[in-house]
């Protein structure tokens, strides 16, 4: 990866970020639901846009796309699935996505969940995830099941601890919230909320996460503590028997929290 390479959270709507990886004139942007919001920020940089990269079909991930390229035709690497259209190029787990101007190369992953077809793009200490794992959480159930989604996390967690992972939304403190209420004993959780509140009373986004972190405390991603699952079935009344039973009460929960 060339070392001058940023990545940038330009906002969007309330809470999405769409992610700019630029390197000297040079931009690539990650899920951009709105296609206002990087044009000026490309503008206001001096910045050409070289590729669009989306995980998912929803909206306000996908929305900006065909605005984009219609008066910048550049590639469009999405998932296969029709609702994400503007001709983009289909790819799957194992495909890989060059971006040359940025002497980088992402490497896609199948992580079925939020979506059935959603995707992330992962690259030397960066993972672009969508709404799959967020920082301290995950993403709600549209399409996938407990099982799918559950195989996703434990997929992205198998990653580098070194891994900066660029979520699409800033859910951090709501997220943090939850966990403290199902793990309030983890100092870990306390110790990333005084800092995302610090953060957020500044103005400043509290992402990148860093994967090592949501390891240590993301409820989501520790379905097998015993910490957890006693805390999920106190919350259902009744003992789990496995790491998806534990997941989908933590899901469930998370929705009415």
């Amino acid at each position: 990866m060339n070392a001058a390479v940023e990545i940038v959270p330009i906002p969007a709507f309330q809470d999405n970020y769409i992610w700019c990886i630029r390197s000297g004139t040079h931009a690539a942007v990650v899920d951009p639901g709105d296609a206002e919001p990087v044009r000026r920020y490309l503008a206001a940089e001096r910045l050409s846009l070289s590729a669009i990269l989306a995980t998912h079909h929803h909206s306000d991930h996908v929305g900006g796309i065909c605005a984009l390229v219609r008066t910048q035709p550049v590639p469009v690497y999405a998932p296969h699935d029709d609702r994400i259209d503007c001709a983009p190029t289909r790819v799957a787990a194992g495909d890989v996505v060059a971006l040359p101007e940025f002497g980088l190369t992402l490497r896609v992953l199948e992580i079925p969940g939020h979506t059935c077809s959603h995707i992330a793009y992962y690259g030397p200490n960066m993972l672009f995830c969508g709404d799959t794992l967020f920082a301290c959480g995950c993403g709600r159930l549209f399409e996938g099941t407990p099982l799918q989604m559950l195989t996703s996390l434990t997929r992205l967690a198998a990653l580098p601890d070194n891994t900066l992972v660029y979520c699409g939304h800033e859910y951090t403190r709501s997220n943090l919230r939850f966990g403290r209420a199902v793990d309030p004993s983890n100092p870990a959780l306390a110790a990333w909320d005084q800092e995302a509140a610090e953060r957020r009373r500044r103005g400043l986004p509290t992402l990148p996460s860093l994967l090592a972190r949501e390891k240590r405390a993301n409820p989501f991603l520790r379905c097998d503590d015993p910490a957890i699952a006693a805390a999920a079935g106190s919350e259902a009344g009744r003992v789990l028997r496995s790491p998806v039973d534990v997941f989908a009460v933590l899901r469930e929960w998370k929705n009415r929290f």
